[in-house]
């Protein structure tokens, strides 16, 4: 069983004339786990998240972190002994990128060198080039400001690190980039992280447990992302994760049983050669376009034949052997010729998958819980 890093007993937040924002709280936060606190507007997750560090002072109630009272320790003492992301990333518009890397070591008493020497090595760490360094924040993306405040949170090594909505101002490629990123970063650092958001599918990604939190800032459920979507504690919680939620689910099913099969390939040059799909091709003449390295660039679909010339469409997203059958069934699903291309670690094409197996493949593991139950 893990160990609890930060503990709520009966905390309960209450403005002055109005409802509870937080409503007797009562939870454990695993150590060196990522735990994900979501729920709609208004729910009392930021204001969860904030009563830790005390940037939002408890009206009742004790929250610990590793075993001491968050209230036995100095306000500015307690905030700089834990990294803290915001939505906005929050940096300093006069300062370098290094300079806004290395605020809370300096504040800490570190000198300026060993500070910005920290700071260049936690560039790498986020996956940022070291030239950065010298930019100042309006000089970089979205994506990269994100990466900064990250970088600016583990600067002084906290054990605990606090997310405000971290990735909800970006785009959803710069998003899943960033997911991405965070689950390395833990798996290297195995911080305690706790983590806000309003998106139940970016719980599910990136939460050890999740912490659904309904209107008037009640926790509805506290669980695994694979018990929540298995099985919602209530009707609140199922309406709040949505109708999709046995799609979601397949995130935590493996695709062992799904075959991988052989597929016809060209290259751009063959086919602006090629005068169409041979006889007798399967899937009515679907060919894989690649690349000299085997990397897939789309699809060439009977369409060629038609005398319009060489026609290559996009081809649907990828799935890797290993990952789960949501990826293998979104590949399949989004693939112009139906076919999932299935490729190695370093992105070759290793075959294709059919949706209909990988259909089949969940229906069986649907009637083994079945008869499990």
């Amino acid at each position: 069983m893990a160990e609890a890093m930060i503990e709520f007993q009966s905390v309960t937040k209450r403005y002055q004339g109005g409802q509870p924002a937080v409503d007797d709280l009562t939870m454990s936060i695993d150590q060196g786990a990522i735990t994900v606190f979501v729920g709609p507007s208004g729910c009392g997750k930021t204001t969860s998240l904030r009563m830790i560090n005390r940037m939002v002072e408890p009206t009742s109630g004790t929250i610990t972190v590793g075993g001491e009272d968050v209230t036995s320790v100095p306000a500015a003492r307690l905030r700089r002994s834990m990294g803290y992301v915001m939505q906005s990333s929050g940096l300093m518009p006069h300062r370098s990128v290094l300079d806004n890397i290395a605020t809370v070591p300096r504040l800490n008493g570190v000198s300026r060198t060993d500070a910005r020497r920290r700071a260049q090595e936690l560039l790498e760490v986020v996956g940022l080039a070291p030239s950065l360094g010298k930019r100042y924040p309006s000089q970089l993306s979205g994506g990269q400001q994100q990466r900064v405040g990250v970088a600016r949170a583990l600067a002084a090594d906290p054990p605990v690190l606090l997310m405000d909505e971290p990735f909800s101002a970006v785009d959803p490629v710069v998003r899943d980039e960033l997911q991405k990123e965070l689950l390395r970063l833990q798996r290297d650092l195995a911080k305690t992280i706790v983590f806000v958001t309003h998106d139940i599918d970016e719980a599910t990604v990136l939460g050890d447990k999740v912490a659904v939190f309904g209107v008037g800032g009640k926790l509805a459920q506290y669980a695994a992302p694979e018990e929540i979507l298995r099985a919602p504690a209530n009707d609140f919680v199922a309406s709040f994760v949505g109708r999709d939620r046995g799609f979601r689910h397949l995130a935590f099913s493996p695709s062992d049983g799904v075959t991988i099969h052989e597929v016809s390939t060209l290259t751009p040059a063959e086919l602006e050669h090629d005068g169409g799909p041979p006889d007798g091709n399967w899937n009515d003449g679907w060919k894989l376009v690649v690349d000299a390295g085997r990397r897939p660039l789309g699809w060439a679909g009977p369409g060629r034949a038609t005398g319009a010339g060489p026609v290559m469409v996009p081809g649907g997203s990828l799935f890797r052997k290993g990952e789960t059958l949501r990826r293998a069934l979104d590949a399949a699903l989004s693939s112009p010729s139906g076919l999932g291309v299935a490729v190695d670690a370093e992105g070759r094409v290793a075959g294709v998958i059919q949706a209909a197996e990988v259909l089949a493949v969940i229906e069986a593991g649907r009637r083994v819980r079945q008869g499990a139950l």
